[in-house]
C-alpha cells in the first residue's frame, strides 16, 4: 500500500489517527447501508419479475383481443369505438426514503367507463380487448413502481460498493500504515534521546568520582647543596649572614 508523505510529527500522528478513526465508522456506516440496499433490492426484483411476468401475459391476451376485434368489426369501426373514451386515468407520483434514496410511490386515481360505446355497433371481441386493457392498468402503474425502485436502488448500491471497497482497500490500509511509521519514527527518537540523555548522565557521574588532578613538580637540587631556588635569590646567602 501507498503510505502518505508525511513528515513524522505528533500532530501528524494525532490528525492521520482520527482520520482513520473517521474512515473506520465511514466504513461501518456504508456497511451497513450497503447490506439494507441489498435486502431491499432483492425483494423489490423479486416482486418486480413476478409482475413483470404477470403483466406481460395480460399485454399478450389485451393485444390478442385486439386483434380478434379488428378481424370481426374491422379496422375503421375499432377506431370510432376508441374515441368514445373520453376519460384518463390521473397519475401522482410520491418519493419515500430508503437509506438516503428516493423511491417512487405511483398511484392511480379514476376509474374508465366499462363501457363506453353503444352495443349496437359493437362485438364481444371488443369487449374482451378492452376489459384486458383496463386490467392492464390496475397493473401497470405498480410495475412503473417496482422497475424505477430497482433502478434507483440497484445504482445507489453501485456507489456504496465503490465507496466501500475505497475505504476498506485503500484508504484505510494507506492511513494505518502511515501511522504505524510515523509511530515507528518517534519511537526511535525518543530511544535515541533516552541513549543521548544516559550516556551524558554517565559521563557527568564519572566526572564527578574522578576529578581532573593538577602535578606540581619539586625543584631539583644542584650540586654542591644549592637548589635552584638560590640561584633565584630566594635561598639564603652566606656572605650577608655575618
Amino acid at each position: 500500500m501507498a503510505r502518505i508523505n508525511l513528515p513524522p510529527t505528533r500532530s501528524n500522528y494525532l490528525k492521520i489517527k482520527a482520520d482513520l478513526a473517521f474512515a473506520r465508522e465511514g466504513y461501518n456506516i456504508l456497511d451497513q447501508k450497503r447490506e439494507v440496499l441489498t435486502n431491499e433490492l432483492m425483494h423489490l426484483a423479486h416482486d418486480a419479475g413476478v409482475l413483470q411476468e404477470k403483466v406481460g401475459k395480460i399485454f399478450s391476451e389485451s393485444y390478442q383481443a385486439l386483434e380478434d376485434a379488428r378481424l370481426t368489426m374491422g379496422q375503421e369501426r375499432v377506431e370510432w369505438a376508441a374515441l368514445a373514451v373520453n376519460q384518463t386515468i390521473e397519475i401522482k407520483i410520491k418519493n419515500r426514503g430508503v437509506m438516503g434514496v428516493a423511491i417512487p410511490v405511483v398511484t392511480a386515481h379514476g376509474e374508465l367507463t366499462e363501457m363506453p360505446y353503444s352495443f349496437g355497433d359493437t362485438m364481444a371481441t371488443l369487449d374482451a380487448a378492452s376489459n384486458a386493457f383496463r386490467e392492464v392498468l390496475q397493473w401497470i402503474t405498480q410495475l412503473a413502481e417496482i422497475e424505477a425502485s430497482v433502478w434507483r436502488l440497484a445504482h445507489e448500491l453501485l456507489k456504496t460498493q465503490r465507496r466501500v471497497n475505497a475505504l476498506q482497500y485503500i484508504f484505510i490500509p494507506n492511513y494505518q500504515e502511515t501511522m504505524d511509521f510515523i509511530q515507528s519514527a518517534i519511537e526511535e527518537r525518543e530511544r535515541e534521546e533516552i541513549f543521548r540523555l544516559k550516556l551524558l548522565k554517565s559521563k557527568k557521574k564519572e566526572s564527578v568520582a574522578h576529578p581532573t588532578r593538577h602535578e606540581y613538580h619539586q625543584p631539583h637540587a644542584e650540586k654542591g647543596g644549592k637548589s635552584t631556588m638560590g640561584n633565584l635569590g630566594f635561598g639564603s646567602n652566606p656572605s650577608t649572614e655575618h
